[in-house]
């Protein structure tokens, strides 16, 4: 059950900062609030239906939790209204939905390219390595290399864009 908490957050962090950052004015504050979200879905994460995603979930805790910073700081208002905080998370749900079936379709795309493409990416996304120290490794030059990768990033964003295209219909 850990595992799968830590999973699901680290997928839904980036979401569950932005909407907190977006409606937290002070910095130290907006931290508060995410560490708060943090422990409160460990804690409550029995109760999370996994039918559902996770990331609209600990967004609606998340929402619980700005609300209650600002009712402590004795606020009659909220800097944004529950609706504008509902549309937010929506669309941060939306989002990483996207964000999901697009690396889903990158994956794809990446494992059906050829062994020798596969390496060069890995030596440049996965290594790190610089276009000298690929082109050493693959007994070519700097100058192929940079032309290899750009043919590869092409192929592979027309092969996304496909990918994504058949998910649509």
């Amino acid at each position: 059950m850990r595992e799968r908490l830590s999973r699901l957050w680290t997928q839904a962090a980036p979401a569950v900062n932005a909407y907190v950052f977006a409606a937290v004015q002070r910095f130290q504050d907006a931290e508060d609030v995410v560490q708060q979200v943090a422990l409160t879905a460990a804690r409550r994460f029995e109760e999370y239906d996994g039918t559902r995603p996770f990331v609209a979930w600990v967004l609606w805790l998340a929402k619980s939790k700005i609300i209650d910073h600002y009712r402590v700081l004795g606020r009659q208002k909220l800097v944004f209204s529950e609706a504008l905080l509902d549309q937010t998370a929506a669309r941060l749900v939306e989002r990483q939905a996207a964000d999901h079936a697009g690396a889903a379709a990158l994956e794809r795309c990446i494992d059906k390219l050829p062994a020798k493409s596969r390496k060069l990416l890995d030596l440049r996304y996965v290594d790190d390595a610089s276009m000298d120290a690929i082109a050493q490794a693959v007994n070519s030059t700097a100058g192929s290399v940079r032309v290899m990768l750009f043919r590869i990033r092409d192929l592979l964003a027309a092969c996304v864009k496909a990918e994504l295209a058949k998910e649509a219909i």
